[in-house]
């Protein structure tokens, strides 16, 4: 399970990095280009949950035809309220609750500190609970693929 949640996330965190470096290509400049080993450990943080949490859902599932549905619809609301299409300063107080509540908002709002240097939550605070979120994510991962195994 870890070689397979490190795999995936590595594999993710590269992609990241490439379509970063096309954004280069295109005009992007980062803030600070001091801050881009930050940006890449929030890239791999996000990569190393999502990949923990597809492993420990596809564990929990007897066959694999409904996983990609179960994924998608976690995924998607998941992504459109983490303020990665629109800022979360200024939003209605339900939807600030549910960013409040949402990892994806804390790797979103990282990755917008660290490259454009905008932050809602804080590039300290949303370090540490992607870290947190990831590694208890890992460890239960790992609990369901290892009763699997068993």
């Amino acid at each position: 399970m870890a070689g397979r949640t490190l795999g995936g996330a590595t594999m993710a965190t590269i992609q990241g990095i490439i379509i970063f470096l096309l954004t280069l290509i295109i005009g992007f400049r980062p803030y600070n280009v001091f801050l881009l080993p930050i940006a890449f450990l929030i890239m791999f943080l996000i990569a190393l949950f999502f990949t923990a949490l597809g492993t420990a859902i596809a564990s929990l599932m007897e066959d694999f035809h409904g996983f990609q549905l179960i994924m998608n619809f976690l995924v998607m609301p998941l992504f459109f309220l983490s303020g990665a299409l629109f800022p979360l300063n200024g939003l209605p107080l339900i939807i600030q609750m549910i960013a409040n509540i949402n990892p994806l908002s804390y790797g979103v709002d990282g990755l917008r500190a660290s490259l454009v240097n905008v932050t809602h939550f804080g590039l300290t605070t949303n370090i540490i609970i992607l870290t947190l979120l990831s590694l208890v994510t890992v460890a239960i991962g790992s609990l369901l693929f290892f009763r699997i195994e068993a």
